[in-house]
């Protein structure tokens, strides 16, 4: 059951929205991570603002050398939009492995990236494309390298997120799970020269040690360097650190071999 001590708004701009928010309250988009944390009751807002009417924040544009996504576009247009297959191909790919046409089709990129779960498939594959996130708030407007990014302020709304042009730089996703729904126990996202882990930390992380040794053979077997993974039912941190590794030599030879999974 939803706590529903909670006032709901509907703005109809992205200004009214803005408007809404702070103290307390909470920005809802496509609900697959917000709606099941109100259900728990692990988050009590005291108003929540629907924003999934704002057109604005919705749709992929082209900018030449920069994919600009708005915050609102679902995974299932990542996942099939001719620019984002031709420009970002990591990008679509991953967001085709999410979890099943359902969510695919509810799911938007802004709230994937504000959940900021680290087994989550886009935020892995957006750190390897060196993507950016602009945001708007009180205080205007704002960007920063998805890298450096610790989630909205308060009053704070994601926007976009900027990804780079990726035509002609080979790139691999690796995805280790154990059933089509369940989040990644580990991943591996790897465009050019950046490779990211997911699953390795309590957010997506770069596997830095592994980039420092790139083209060596063995730098693969540091993908796991400087992580500190999760011990759970799902696996084992040891297991994980396993898998990083299998994975990231998985994903350096596809990179080598300029094939896409």
């Amino acid at each position: 059951m939803i706590h529903n001590g909670f006032t709901l708004h509907s703005p109809a701009t992205l200004a009214e929205a803005l408007a809404l928010l702070g103290d307390g309250a909470v920005a809802l988009a496509g609900g697959q991570s917000l709606i099941p944390e109100l259900k728990t009751g692990r988050v009590r807002p005291g108003s929540v603002i629907d924003i999934g009417a704002l057109a604005e924040l919705d749709g992929v544009r082209d900018e030449g050398d920069v994919l600009a996504v708005g915050a609102l576009t679902r995974h299932h247009r990542l996942h099939t939009a001719p620019a984002v297959r031709a420009k970002a191909p990591l990008l679509a790919h991953a967001a085709g492995r999410i979890a099943d046409p359902q969510v695919r089709h509810m799911g938007t990129i802004g709230g994937s990236i504000a959940h900021a779960d680290p087994a989550a498939d886009l935020p892995v594959a957006l750190l390897a494309l060196d993507a950016r996130v602009v945001l708007a708030g009180p205080d205007g407007r704002r960007e920063e390298p998805l890298a450096r990014f610790a989630g909205p302020a308060d009053g704070e709304l994601i926007t976009e997120v900027r990804v780079p042009d990726q035509r002609g730089r080979p790139w691999s996703y690796q995805k280790f799970h154990r059933d089509a729904l369940e989040w990644a126990v580990v991943a591996v996202a790897a465009a050019g020269d950046r490779v990211a882990l997911a699953g390795m930390a309590d957010r997506p992380v770069l596997a830095e040690a592994v980039m420092a040794a790139l083209p060596d053979d063995g730098a693969a077997l540091l993908a796991d360097q400087g992580c500190d993974p999760p011990d759970d039912h799902r696996a084992s941190a040891a297991y994980r650190r396993h898998l990083a590794r299998v994975l990231t030599a998985r994903a350096l030879r596809e990179l080598r071999g300029e094939t896409c999974a």
